[in-house]
């Protein structure tokens, strides 16, 4: 299925992408017919199943990618990425005679299909936050060890509600304005609230 802002794309793109993603775009049909055109994240995707790669084009260069390159067999697609620092995996497309043969392209094309007919999943590594220890203003924690209830608000917090409040006080660019920060901290953590309160619902 055709989407006609595919057609506008292209129309858009640079004489030179013009040939490249239409040619693109005639592959990614013949080698898996059931495929859906649509528009994600402001260029080409190609959906069967799920997502099964994309194009896109620039001023200097057209780009093409999987969605599961990483899933393949030819390890050269990801390497290629790499080394061209190119978005996709095909590196920096100028012209028809910087792509695989249609044949390679048909094959890699239907290789992405069929991951997606077994819907075989691409496990993503967890991101890892690494929180740093949170430095307390020595002004601050003098003022908080006088509060009793505030102190202990604070210490009851999240990190990121203590961060909130460290942030606001350190980030005053005068010492009259910490100075009022911590008041109104030490005011507002007595009654249990936490830096955004209006804000909160």
């Amino acid at each position: 299925m055709k989407d006609n802002r595919i057609d506008s794309y292209i129309a858009r793109s640079e004489d030179f992408a013009k040939p490249v993603l239409n040619h693109l775009r005639k592959l990614v049909h013949k080698a898996c017919p059931g495929v859906t055109e649509t528009m994600k994240w402001s260029f080409p995707h190609f959906d069967y199943k799920g997502i099964m790669c994309a194009m896109a084009s620039f001023k200097q260069h057209c780009a093409f990618g999987f969605w599961k390159a990483s899933l393949m067999s030819d390890t050269r697609l990801l390497q290629m990425a790499k080394s061209e620092a190119a978005m996709g995996h095909l590196g920096k497309i100028k012209s028809l005679a910087d792509l695989p043969s249609d044949k390679i392209l048909i094959e890699y094309i239907r290789e992405a299909a069929r991951l997606n007919e077994e819907g075989v999943k691409v496990v993503r590594k967890p991101k890892v936050t690494v929180r740093k220890n949170l430095v307390i203003p020595p002004l601050f924690k003098k003022a908080l060890a006088k509060g009793k209830q505030a102190q202990m608000t604070f210490d009851e917090f999240s990190y990121t509600n203590k961060k909130e409040y460290i942030d606001w006080i350190t980030e005053a660019k005068t010492e009259a304005t910490r100075d009022k920060r911590i008041t109104t901290a030490i005011e507002w953590l007595e009654e249990g609230k936490v830096r955004n309160w209006k804000y909160a619902r």
